[in-house]
């Protein structure tokens, strides 16, 4: 089958610094460099290094043709991503020692591609394909009840957390994806608790406390693999291609799940976001040794 994913795509500027800024700090950075980011991006990047065919909707400004010329370098399709006047969205990322970062994001012309090039896009999906969707560009409710209405699968991950948006595709879901936080943060919003979630299946990821995915009345848990963070940027995306492309290809939950938690592992390893992202042939290698 294929992926379809409407996402964003952002130049991410890293700025590595020796803590997270305060408020009215003033902070040194230690090194900079300017990447291909977005969770959009890296959700169709992790999707297609896990070996799906992935096809991405969005949309980049004229100074953006080098992040959609690395995205089809990177193995996804990118015969949808339009070229707009809008300026290109992106973030600035600081990494701390820890690894741990904060993001500001710049939406630019991820919220300004129309509901033309989602039908364009979605008119080439078939029941059973998978649509990704997150909070980083516009119109996830439309394209959602359009892939629903074809039999599609929907992956949602609700970040950033918004629950304006939650509450608008939340009808058209198949699974919605959240870290620990956004969990708690929906729940809270929903006044709820995550048995009783309006959707069929639930993926909770918890960082070095593994995931969880809740659906049909099971529950399916896997560990996180011991490794030495150096950047955890894209680390929730790239589980989430991962799975979503385990799913895609046949695997169980159970399996699909030590794939993404595998290669969530390895990403954390490397400085970066979509560049960073393991290929397949690396997340089996690493399965293999952990065995």
């Amino acid at each position: 089958m294929a992926i379809f994913n409407l996402g964003s795509i952002n130049a991410d500027h890293v700025y590595r610094v020796p803590h997270l800024p305060e408020p009215g700090e003033t902070l040194a950075a230690s090194s900079f460099q300017i990447g291909l980011g977005g969770k959009g991006t890296n959700q169709s990047v992790a999707a297609a290094q896990a070996g799906s065919k992935v096809l991405h909707i969005g949309a980049v400004g004229a100074d953006g043709r080098w992040a959609k010329e690395k995205l089809q370098s990177l193995s996804v399709d990118c015969q949808f991503v339009a070229e707009i006047e809008t300026p290109t969205g992106h973030a600035i990322i600081n990494v701390d020692d820890d690894a741990e970062n904060a993001i500001v994001l710049f939406k630019g012309a991820n919220f300004a591609l129309d509901t033309a090039q989602v039908d364009a896009t979605l008119e080439a999906a078939s029941a059973g394909d998978t649509l990704l969707l997150q909070n980083e560009t516009a119109h996830q409710a439309y394209a959602a009840e359009l892939a629903k209405s074809k039999g599609m699968r929907v992956i949602y991950s609700a970040a950033p957390f918004s629950v304006e948006a939650v509450r608008e595709v939340l009808p058209f879901v198949t699974m919605i994806a959240v870290n620990e936080i956004e969990a708690e943060q929906l729940c809270a919003a929903l006044e709820t608790d995550l048995d009783n979630l309006p959707v069929d299946e639930i993926l909770v990821t918890r960082g070095a406390k593994g995931a969880e995915w809740r659906g049909n009345g099971k529950t399916e848990t896997v560990e996180s693999f011991k490794v030495t963070p150096v950047d955890t940027t894209a680390a929730g995306d790239t589980f989430a291609g991962y799975f979503a492309a385990g799913l895609d290809q046949g695997a169980g939950v159970a399996e699909a799940l030590q794939l993404a938690s595998a290669a969530a592992a390895l990403k954390v390893t490397k400085a970066g976001a979509a560049d960073a992202i393991p290929n397949r042939g690396a997340v089996e290698a690493f399965l293999a040794d952990q065995a």
